[in-house]
């Protein structure tokens, strides 16, 4: 138990700016001793005394304001940010050096007794404040939770989930909209397709469009220039323009 004390007060050092010492951590960080406290009431779980578990689980509810089920498995390292609200449930599971933020909750969706009701977040999580990961799913090792998304599927690992309902980000084309969002002097930095602002949906919906257009007419450019035209400033064929040959590339 003290290792694990030793590594998690390390690992807050270093993923904190704010911590200036490894007193200060270990005084002053509810979510530190909220999981002192989770591996007392977890120890006494797996031993059959339900009772002190949970007694235990509620003290630590009582004073750090985070509530986390005596029966869940909470891996090395696990840094809880803040923590205030943070709700984690009996059948779920966080891997090592996970990273979790206030009013986080883990629950689950299925009132079934004995099945995997919560979810199971692999290695280096990063779950931000208010998302609510419901289900007994995984989320893949170094996965993004974005702030008060609502994940009820599984998560790819390293991919990054965001929205209500969450959806997983495609770094190519969110890639492709940034670029398109510049050319027409429009920065779309902080706006998601999730918010509920009509214009920034319909905006995004005309960066789309634009960002398919382009892409169809780079098609287009590549099979004439297969097909022996050259469209550098004049147009020139090596041989007849053929319509219907158009319309069959195009298709």
């Amino acid at each position: 138990m003290f290792e694990h004390l030793r590594e998690d007060l390390a690992s807050v050092r270093e993923r904190d700016p704010a911590a200036r010492s490894t007193w200060e951590v270990l005084t002053c960080y509810p979510g530190i001793h909220a999981l002192i406290l989770h591996r007392l009431a977890h120890a006494a779980w797996k031993r059959g005394f339900y009772w002190v578990g949970r007694f235990v689980s509620h003290l630590g509810r009582f004073l750090t304001g985070i509530e986390i089920h005596p029966g869940a498995r909470i891996g090395r390292r696990v840094f809880i940010d803040h923590g205030m609200g943070v709700v984690i449930g009996e059948t779920a599971e966080i891997g090592d050096d996970c990273t979790i933020y206030q009013a986080v909750t883990l629950g689950g969706t299925s009132l079934y007794r004995g099945e995997k009701r919560h979810p199971t977040l692999g290695k280096g999580v990063v779950v931000g404040a208010g998302a609510k990961v419901l289900g007994g799913f995984t989320v893949g090792d170094g996965a993004k939770i974005g702030s008060n998304a609502v994940v009820v599927k599984p998560v790819p690992a390293g991919a990054t989930a965001v929205g209500n309902p969450a959806r997983v980000l495609d770094p190519e084309r969110d890639s492709a909209r940034e670029q398109k969002a510049e050319q027409i002097g429009f920065s779309a930095y902080g706006v998601t397709r999730d918010m509920d602002d009509p214009v920034s949906k319909a905006l995004h919906g005309l960066l789309d469009h634009a960002v398919e257009t382009d892409r169809r007419f780079e098609v287009l450019v590549k099979r004439l220039e297969a097909a022996g035209f050259k469209l550098d400033g004049e147009v020139e064929a090596t041989d007849a323009f053929d319509p219907s040959r158009l319309s069959k590339m195009v298709d």
